[in-house]
């Protein structure tokens, strides 16, 4: 049975549509059958982070409505075992019955190793639609005060939710940045009361590589990638050194 991970932030600018398609990708490079949702209804972005920009990628909505099948999502044009339904144009979250999408997960844990749900930032519609049947929840944030505020109040309502299985990653990190602000990644813990998932470094590649149209992993096996690629094996259950900046 395979599992379904959303990928959150308490606020926009943290990069978590980044985090989730490079660990998603990760996951497939290593063989894993994967499945990519974006439920950013309205700001869709998970087909540019994943290289698969220039496709007509089918929704999730499309598969709700009957008229394509879960057996008809978006290949990877390059990543084998790597899929996405993307979000649909016209749709908003009241619009879609939460049920339908939670049975729709119930199918895809019988196909697909893990599926990584691209969630809204902040805490409103689209958010709890993302993340309500979720078996596991990535927050992202950055090592910023705000950031990592919002996170701890997102990480609240997770709980109020029911969600206990909730990591964070930290993102974008520089090592002048931690110098200057005093931090360590305890400090970042305690702040968010989450157990650490990862940390990825700040990396100027993830925009090459999004203007390239490649997933990041096609484009570099260094910097952000190796934080992501850790992350996916963590994951797994793999055990993994946290990532030296």
């Amino acid at each position: 049975m395979g599992q379904v991970i959303a990928v959150t932030s308490g606020k926009g600018g943290t990069g978590k549509t980044t985090v989730c398609a490079a660990v998603a990708a990760c996951m497939a490079a290593e063989g894993l059958r994967v499945l990519c949702i974006d439920a950013d209804m309205g700001l869709r972005n998970l087909d540019i982070s994943l290289g698969m920009g220039e496709l007509a990628p089918i929704s999730f909505a499309d598969v709700l409505s009957g008229r394509y099948s879960l057996s008809e999502a978006t290949p990877h044009p390059d990543i084998p075992g790597l899929y996405l339904l993307t979000a649909p144009v016209a749709e908003r979250p009241e619009t879609i019955r939460f049920q339908d999408f939670g049975a729709l997960l119930e199918t895809v844990r019988e196909y697909f190793d893990f599926c990584l749900i691209d969630s809204p930032a902040g805490i409103g519609d689209g958010f709890h639609f993302a993340t309500l049947y979720a078996d596991r929840i990535v927050m992202v944030a950055t090592p910023d005060p705000a950031a990592l505020r919002d996170a701890a109040g997102t990480a609240d309502q997770l709980h109020l939710m029911g969600k206990q299985d909730i990591r964070l990653v930290v993102n974008r990190i520089t090592a002048s940045g931690f110098r200057a602000l005093d931090w360590t990644v305890d400090d970042i813990m305690d702040e968010t009361g989450l157990p650490l998932l990862g940390i990825i470094p700040e990396d100027r590649r993830v925009v090459l590589a999004a203007a390239a149209n490649l997933s990041l992993i096609q484009y570099t096996d260094r910097g952000a990638v190796l934080g992501c690629l850790h992350i996916a094996r963590r994951l797994q259950g793999k055990k993994m050194p946290l990532l030296k900046l």
